[in-house]
């Protein structure tokens, strides 16, 4: 089942990565294959903000905890590459994605709108999941105070 905070945080992690993506356009970076890097701390800062909700209400279950980071990773990555498809095509589809696509990990050559996301699609999952562990890794260690109980 889907929560509103899990819906909530995708939103910040799909604004994050917009604004980060059309900053790098406006300042010509967008082909810098290292600066990509930096989707991860938005999609990692997204995940941590549903984590800490959750801790905050008491909910403090490892496997709930990794699950509702993860369907938030998972909202902002869909959103950000169902956006993007819809900028590429804008922008004029193939040519305009040759330019954002040199040194692409996934796809060699010269890759169509939908394999180039497809791949961004992939990337941004597997890494959610190595970025969710890591998180609960670090919220694992924490000490909880329970909520007061009012009778």
């Amino acid at each position: 089942m889907l929560k509103s905070r899990e819906f909530k945080n995708g939103m910040v992690i799909f604004i994050g990565i917009a604004l980060y993506f059309l900053i790098m356009e406006v300042l010509g970076l967008t082909d810098k294959l290292y600066l990509r890097l930096f989707n991860a701390v938005i999609v990692l800062y997204g995940a941590n903000r549903t984590i800490k909700e959750n801790f905050r209400d008491g909910n403090t279950e490892y496997l709930n905890n990794m699950l509702s980071s993860f369907k938030t990773c998972v909202i902002g990555i869909v959103v950000s590459v169902a956006a993007l498809i819809v900028y590429v095509h804008i922008r004029g589809g193939e040519p305009y994605l040759a330019r954002l696509s040199d040194g692409f990990l996934f796809v060699g050559g010269k890759p169509k709108v939908n394999e180039y996301c497809i791949g961004l699609l992939f990337e941004g999952i597997a890494s959610s999941v190595v970025g969710c562990i890591l998180l609960m890794q670090y919220w694992h260690g924490k000490v909880v105070k329970p909520r007061p109980h009012h009778h």
